[in-house]
């Protein structure tokens, strides 16, 4: 069974000024995360169509409950990297074209089976916990220094995704259940984001002057290295047979967020501090 899956008001404004290198010392994963950033206001309503289809046919009480929890929390993160890629686009005016292209495959798999479309939820929603458990792992590593807005931008995202982690692969399980179309899901939305990512950063890194210095494309594919070489282990077991989200231990680092958001005054924004390698779970009212 889930945890209890809450949905969060963020008042994240973005109103002060952000640099789009906002790791000062890793400009290239910077704009990776950008890059991905970029996609969310077009995956994730995409994510929230499919389940909303699929929630009439629903007869678990609990599930019913999950999905629209799933669809709150969805909804405030593609809402908050809507607003933070306003401002990239002030700096990087043709990350619009990436935009176009992303709505207009969305639009596509739109037209797809629900089944196809489940398949694609339940597979990105798969592929996140490999990615939310190394970025809380190399947490030090990847953000000590950083802008401490896009930070916690990213890592409150983190939290929600293991929260509601169990959600798309239930829905799948109880509409379909089918192995093949599942493993699939993982494999293709995982490409086509990632894809879609590349696209973003790889035009950030032209504009900044970066892409053709051959010290920066060492840098960019040792950090696409790592990514692979700490994501790569949670998306293949879930491309097991018997596997379920619901088996994988959540990072301890997470409930502790949870618990000190929930000690936060209301409308507080959950800053964390970037200026230790620790980043503790713990907030700076702002």
């Amino acid at each position: 069974m889930n945890s209890e899956i809450i949905v969060r008001r963020m008042p994240f404004a973005f109103s002060e000024p952000i640099a789009p290198i906002w790791n000062p010392a890793r400009p290239e994963w910077s704009h990776m995360v950008n890059g991905a950033s970029l996609a969310m206001p077009y995956l994730e309503p995409f994510l929230i169509k499919t389940v909303m289809e699929a929630l009439p046919k629903i007869e678990d009480a609990r599930l019913k409950a999950d999905v629209h929890a799933f669809v709150g929390q969805e909804g405030q993160h593609f809402q908050n990297h809507r607003r933070y890629n306003e401002l990239l686009k002030r700096d990087y005016p043709d990350l619009a074209e990436v935009e176009e292209k992303l709505n207009s495959d969305y639009k596509r798999f739109q037209t797809k089976s629900l089944r196809w479309r489940l398949a694609y939820t339940a597979g990105f929603e798969t592929m996140t916990m490999g990615i939310t458990e190394w970025l809380i792992a190399a947490r030090g590593m990847l953000f000590t220094g950083a802008d401490p807005s896009v930070t916690s931008l990213v890592l409150w995202h983190m939290v929600e995704e293991t929260e509601h982690k169990n959600v798309a692969f239930d829905l799948y399980q109880d509409r379909y259940g089918d192995f093949c179309p599942r493993v699939w899901g993982v494999i293709f939305a995982t490409a086509h984001v990632a894809w879609a990512s590349r696209k973003a950063y790889k035009r950030m890194l032209m504009r900044d002057g970066s892409w053709t210095k051959m010290s920066s494309r060492l840098r960019l594919y040792a950090m696409v290295a790592r990514f692979l070489i700490h994501t790569s282990p949670a998306m293949l077991r879930s491309l097991l047979p018997y596997y379920h989200p619901a088996k994988v231990r959540d990072p301890d680092w997470v409930a502790k967020w949870a618990n000190a958001y929930a000690a936060l005054p209301e409308g507080a924004i959950p800053l964390l501090d970037t200026s230790t390698p620790e980043i503790p779970a713990r907030f700076a009212e702002r």
